[in-house]
């Protein structure tokens, strides 16, 4: 039985790729290995708990002789590393906390499998999932390539770009197998509302302002996180290694109209009149270092794996607005800080 680790498996799109996983793949026993900070919940996985071949871990990847003693005991076949930082705003208070998670924790990630796997890389791969964000810009045309070359802007886009280089350098260098994919932003259930759209549609509920920054017209390809976790399931096990791809929905929007949708189609959600919830939306100071407008070429993985959305973002966001409203518990737990006791009780549960 192949033996997989999956860091960040306890956040957002963590949670869908390990359920997945849990899910299909009956024959993996699966280490989901998550830190459990702020954005880190159990709550999005209680429905595959208690599978027989899934094993939770709290740990932390910065902590490196933690994570050498974890590859030592359980000897892993795969890495699927998507634990981070990732909310830029918060690496522009913070920045050498994204340093110590996103490229510190990295590195100790890469070392133990260097050091487990040592010159036997057969049947091995460890897969690093990353940002678009870490190419910089784009003007009003154009697109990022799996060729465009690196030019972050923020520190949490500098630190992810550091971590890939240092992912290929060990492919380089140690002859590590690995596969790189650099995505476009995610939304749909269990995220965290400090993003945009989960934060909106909290906001909208509890009748609170909608902060948009600057004259909104920052434009972000947006990608449906289920159809994110089909997308790493395909270059796990059908990539090639040493390869990276890119992955976006083919779906571009300006901040301001996405808002004005998410406003209209909470309006017929909640029963409000039309135009009610766009009265909330507020401009505010830009950030420092917003870049204007990100946008991926998918079509490596397209024409390689035959992979492509499965939702317009239309029909997306019904979605991801539709499982906010019938969770409203979980909202309200997430944002209260409640849903630590839920590991508290579980993890205790299982050291007892």
């Amino acid at each position: 039985m192949k033996k997989i680790l999956i860091t960040g498996g306890a956040g957002f799109i963590g949670s869908h790729v390990v359920r997945r996983f849990v899910n299909r793949y009956p024959n993996y026993q699966i280490y989901n290995l998550d830190a459990l900070t702020y954005a880190g919940n159990l709550e999005n996985i209680t429905d595959i708990e208690n599978a027989p071949h899934y094993t939770f871990v709290k740990g932390d990847i910065t902590d490196a002789d933690f994570i050498h003693a974890l590859f030592e005991k359980h000897r892993f076949d795969g890495v699927l590393h998507l634990a981070a930082e990732s909310h830029v705003d918060r690496s522009i208070t913070d920045p050498l906390a994204f340093v110590k998670t996103n490229v510190i924790g990295t590195m100790n990630l890469l070392n133990a499998a260097k050091a487990i796997w040592k010159d036997n890389f057969e049947g091995k791969r460890f897969y690093h999932i990353s940002t678009d964000e870490v190419y910089g810009s784009l003007g009003a045309t154009g697109l990022f390539t799996e060729t465009t070359p690196y030019d972050p802007n923020s520190p949490y886009s500098a630190s992810k770009a550091s971590s890939d280089h240092f992912v290929r350098a060990y492919g380089e260098t140690y002859g590590l197998p690995y596969v790189i994919t650099n995505c476009s932003n995610n939304y749909g259930p269990n995220h965290f509302p400090e993003k945009l759209i989960p934060l909106f549609i909290n906001n909208i509920i509890n009748n609170k302002p909608l902060p948009v920054y600057g004259d909104g017209k920052y434009t972000r390809d947006w990608l449906f996180v289920e159809d994110h976790a089909v997308a790493i399931d395909l270059v796990f096990h059908e990539g090639k290694n040493h390869e990276t791809y890119n992955i976006g929905g083919f779906n571009e929007w300006q901040n301001i109209d996405l808002v004005k949708l998410l406003c209209q189609q909470m309006d017929k959600k909640l029963g409000r009149a039309d135009g009610e919830s766009a009265k909330l939306i507020t401009y505010v100071k830009d950030r420092p270092g917003h870049d204007l407008r990100y946008a991926i070429d998918a079509s490596k993985i397209n024409k390689e794996l035959g992979w492509e959305p499965s939702v317009t973002f239309e029909q997306g966001l019904e979605k991801t607005i539709d499982w906010y409203l019938a969770n409203e518990a979980w909202l309200k737990n997430v944002t209260s800080g409640d849903y630590q006791k839920y590991y508290e009780q579980q993890y205790d549960k299982q050291q007892s």
